[in-house]
């Protein structure tokens, strides 16, 4: 069976470009788990190239958005991610990124300035309301992550791009009451979602 490079859900085609991720989050969809609705995202050979999942998306109008969001952090391919991305505003379509933050990171500098004119939307995982609770949760594997989060997220802000956070039910109503003080003092705007059974 070959690899899933590109997935669809509803009316957004999911771009899964790496396996690889920053963090090893206890909630994550990838543990234990072969296959996310339906779709085997595991990767067993290379991880595809950008020309591969640009013949995959095709006409990218024909979806609501093109996401970037896999079994991996997207931003692990930056300079590919930002290649598909201008080539799908230059089709007329629409993009988005789920990450968890640590883009800037990987790349050793800040990166929201390149994500500017390519990203429609962007959707930081905040997960937890204070770093030691980020580590137990999230178990990032580079330094500073929570910090790193923040920031990154902030800067995404003060280039005008339209990110927001999002935390997952699951951490419990006392720390998602705390993630929204967080996210309404760094006046980002936080999303609650259901965790993944």
């Amino acid at each position: 069976m070959s690899d899933t490079y590109t997935y669809q859900i509803g009316n957004n085609l999911y771009i899964n470009l790496t396996n690889r991720c920053t963090n090893r989050c206890t909630f994550c969809v990838r543990n234990g788990k072969e296959t996310y609705e339906g779709y085997s995202l595991w990767l067993k050979g290379p991880e595809p190239t950008k020309e591969q999942v640009l013949l995959e998306i095709g006409d990218p109008k024909r979806y609501d958005e093109i996401v970037f969001c896999g079994f991996g952090e997207p931003t692990c391919r930056l300079s590919d991610m930002l290649f598909l991305c201008n080539k799908v505003h230059e089709m007329g379509g629409k993009t988005r990124l789920n990450t968890n933050g640590h883009g800037s990171i990987l790349a050793g500098r800040n990166i929201a300035p390149d994500l500017r004119g390519r990203l429609d939307g962007i959707n930081v995982s905040l997960n937890a309301p204070e770093e030691e609770e980020y580590r137990e949760v999230c178990r990032p594997l580079v330094e500073n992550a929570f910090e790193g989060m923040l920031h990154f997220a902030e800067n995404c802000k003060q280039e005008g791009l339209n990110v927001w956070f999002s935390v997952v039910d699951c951490i419990g109503a006392e720390k998602v009451e705390k993630c929204k003080k967080i996210a309404h003092m760094l006046q980002i705007p936080l999303r609650v979602r259901p965790m993944i059974e």
